[in-house]
């Protein structure tokens, strides 16, 4: 027992569970000081929905946001979430990829790689958990939290020490949908304690959908967690992590007192609630998943999620259906074999639930992703899926039982290609990757980023030759 230290994700999940990861760069860099002297484990601040976010929606390069919170916060270790085989996108990439983002990611200021796989699938996270050994990163290999009848304390356990003798520094319990309950906490912590080595870190990841995230913390640090996620409290409960301050403050004088200094950190706190005001004024930061929602336990559904059905609904001009969306996902769930709920699984199940509602008939349309899962393009399912369903969703295919970057058909290529395709675009070593993430999307903010510069050099060189703009 001891001193608990804090993650802070208001840099990245926070507002990616609150606001669709939409906070900018100019809105991070003010507060970075006062964070860089907390005194916390780390900061997550890059990763998860960050990367595609800041092309898609803000015309920012990720790549630049990291070296600039890297130079705003050089005492605290930069933390990012990485999906394994995934990386941050939506599919799974060749290993040469993966161990290239990895490397570039640890080059460009990365210290702690979260690394996680929607189904737990070893094989998906054994190449990034490789490159972050490789390049000297502490790795952190996430175990995804969820309930169903495959899914306990020692199925958990087992996992954890497989991930340990694979590599990983951490583990990380990621109850991403606030479904671990307090006293679940207490006895799933203790296990894991006592069966990893002593220098296992046990980091918990959890959110205050359900109204339970404070408490599922505190019987966790009363177990031994070393390690705990919160959010400076503008971003913080709801769909987000349970709140930085109030935790600190329960801590304050006892023996696992954190050592933050709270009237600091308030300084942080206020410049973010003029940045939580600002994006409530420009309608991204939705007051639903600012609410306690019990029935998450029911349906299982995490804040990030929640957020997308809420806009997919909205933008077929279904609002009225939600309630009947959420009651549909555990029933895809279960069809699909348990996945836990995460990215990517999140987002398939989701819009399969979704879809199987505003058709009004179960399984009519299937998109290609929902294809994948049953055709094993994600890995090994936790648990037997719907026959019937499959039938229905993949036809008479037979689903691969290889790793998906193994399989002939899944057409996987590879970092050369990836950079034979962009040369046009290229300016850094990292364009390629944001390519072969996000190819069309990347081509677009290239574009932008062009256009940009041809407007600089056309200013500079207007100034130079004392030419007026028109």
């Amino acid at each position: 027992m001891g001193k608990v230290m804090i993650t802070d994700t208001i840099l990245r999940d926070a507002h990616q569970s609150q606001a669709a990861t939409r906070m900018r760069t100019e809105d991070m860099l003010p507060a970075c000081g006062i964070l860089d002297n907390a005194g916390y484990y780390s900061l997550e601040c890059w990763g998860g929905a960050t990367f595609d976010s800041c092309l898609r929606f803000l015309n920012e390069d990720p790549w630049v946001r990291l070296r600039k919170l890297r130079e705003a916060l050089p005492k605290t270790k930069l933390q990012m979430l990485f999906r394994g085989q995934n990386i941050l996108g939506y599919r799974h990439y060749s290993d040469d990829v993966v161990e290239e983002f990895v490397r570039l990611s640890i080059k460009n200021g990365i210290d702690v790689i979260r690394i996680f796989d929607a189904l737990n699938d070893p094989r998906n996270l054994k190449p990034a958990i490789d490159s972050c050994k490789k390049y000297n990163g502490i790795c952190e290999v996430a175990l995804s939290y969820t309930i169903s009848p495959v899914h306990n304390e020692d199925y958990f356990v087992e996992k954890a020490l497989e991930f340990e003798k694979m590599g990983a520094n951490n583990i990380c319990i990621k109850d991403m949908a606030n479904l671990l309950l307090p006293y679940t906490a207490y006895s799933l912590v203790k296990k894991l304690k006592q069966a990893l080595k002593p220098e296992t870190l046990v980091h918990l990841h959890t959110h205050n959908t359900t109204g339970t995230g404070d408490m599922v913390n505190l019987k966790a640090i009363e177990a031994g967690v070393d390690i705990v996620d919160t959010a400076l409290s503008p971003l913080a409960n709801g769909t987000s992590q349970p709140a930085t301050e109030s935790l600190i403050a329960t801590l304050q004088g006892t023996e696992y007192d954190t050592g933050i200094n709270l009237t600091e950190l308030t300084k942080a706190t206020e410049h973010f609630r003029k940045v939580a005001d600002k994006m409530k004024a420009d309608g991204i930061l939705d007051p639903k998943v600012l609410n306690v929602n019990v029935n998450t336990l029911k349906y299982q559904v995490p804040g990030g999620m929640l957020s997308n059905l809420i806009k997919q609904l909205k933008d077929a001009g279904k609002s009225d259906k939600l309630d009947e969306v959420l009651a549909e996902v555990p029933r895809v769930r279960k069809d699909f074999g348990y996945p836990p709920l995460v990215t990517p699984t999140s987002q398939i199940v989701g819009t399969q639930a979704v879809m199987n509602v505003i058709t009004g008939e179960r399984y009519k349309m299937n998109p290609k992703e929902s294809q994948g899962l049953m055709h094993g393009d994600y890995g090994r399912l936790p648990a037997p899926v719907n026959e019937d369903v499959r039938k229905l969703v993949i036809g008479d295919r037979k689903p691969i039982t290889c790793r998906p970057v193994d399989d002939p058909e899944y057409g996987v290529q590879h970092l050369e290609d990836f950079r034979k395709e962009c040369a046009k675009w290229y300016t850094q070593e990292e364009d390629v990757l944001s390519y072969a993430l996000f190819p069309q999307v990347a081509t677009k903010f290239f574009e932008y980023r062009q256009a940009e510069q041809l407007k600089l050099d056309t200013s500079v060189l207007d100034k130079k030759n004392n030419v007026m703009p028109l």
